[in-house]
């Protein structure tokens, strides 16, 4: 975009995206990972492949066997058909953002990436892609995390995004996620859309779990939206309304997330969260966190977004243990 415009919109994000225009970066010539094509039609939200349940439901499983956790999970909700059927173009949006192995926690768990591509398959799937924007080299992301293991192993399909796989997309009501590079070549497609992720503290944000997990699914330099992290957790509820959310808290990232780095960092909390709204599951893993909800400010963000409630006097809630 032209100079003007560009520092007209930097003034919306404060210093940050300032200083990145003092190292020449702008969006009609970003080529790293976000880039978008000119030429391209931006897309306007939200998008929305919720069941629409009223009230929401949220199974808790107690285990540590992931498999088995969203298996009973699953089969408490009524089982994986009761959300995707024959001819579903499914997108499972991960967690693999560091290049780290799976038993530290920072990405989502292969066996649960696994676990979901079998349980979309049975329920007659057409297709299965697996993807997110990592913040380290993606190809070393989706290897060292497993997640590229477990796709293969699954029959699901791995999207690695490129240069060209984003797409300007608006919240129309939002205040910072207007014409940003998106990655609509993973979601755009697809007709249901899971989001699974590990819980995690977050230094900045406070938790990294369902909410925090859209963040992948943002292009160009995005760090600006670390000076208004919960606000812009709170748009990126309102813009994607996922089909399931599924929450690990099999193990909890408890000290120094989001990445970790230490088995030290983590607490075996043996809870796995699956619901139809992404705040109640977000409310139940700070829980594990041992954190106050209140003390997330993204979550009312996001419930007066209408994206969920924090209520659980609204939610349907089953409580089962895995095998």
């Amino acid at each position: 975009m032209e100079r003007r415009r560009f520092l007209k919109e930097g003034l919306k994000y404060g210093a940050g995206i300032a200083a990145l225009w003092g190292l020449g970066w702008s969006f009609a010539d970003f080529s790293g990972p976000g880039a978008t094509d000119p030429a391209e039609k931006e897309i306007i939200g939200p998008f929305d492949w919720s069941p629409d349940e009223d009230p929401p439901q949220v199974a808790v499983a107690q285990g540590t066997d992931r498999g088995a956790a969203l298996a009973a999970a699953l089969a408490a909700l009524g089982g994986m058909k009761r959300f995707v059927g024959p001819e579903d173009r499914v997108f499972i949006k991960v967690n693999a953002a560091f290049a780290s192995p799976p038993a530290l926690g920072a990405t989502t768990h292969p066996d649960l990436v696994e676990g979901l591509i079998r349980e979309c398959r049975l329920a007659g799937a057409r297709k299965i892609l697996v993807s997110d924007n990592p913040i380290n080299d993606p190809v070393s992301c989706f290897r060292l995390s497993g997640i590229e293991g477990a796709v293969r192993k699954a029959g699901a399909e791995l999207f690695v995004p490129g240069p060209r796989d984003f797409q300007k997309a608006s919240l129309p009501e939002g205040r910072l996620l207007r014409s940003w590079p998106m990655l609509t070549k993973a979601f755009a497609p697809a007709t249901k859309v899971i989001n699974v992720a590990p819980v995690k503290h977050h230094h900045r944000a406070g938790a990294s779990m369902i909410l925090k997990n859209w963040y992948g699914l943002l292009g160009g330099p995005r760090n600006v939206f670390h000076q208004d992290v919960h606000t812009v957790i709170g748009e990126l509820a309102a813009l994607f309304r996922p089909t399931l959310a599924v929450l690990d808290g099999v193990t909890a990232m408890v000290t120094n997330g989001p990445t970790g780095g230490s088995l030290s960092d983590l607490k075996d909390t043996r809870t796995l969260i699956v619901s139809t709204d992404p705040v109640a599951a977000d409310v139940l893993g700070a829980a594990l966190l041992g954190m106050d909800p209140d003390r997330l400010p993204y979550l009312a963000l996001a419930e007066a977004a209408g994206a969920g409630t924090r209520n659980p006097d609204r939610w349907r809630l089953h409580r089962v243990r895995a095998a």
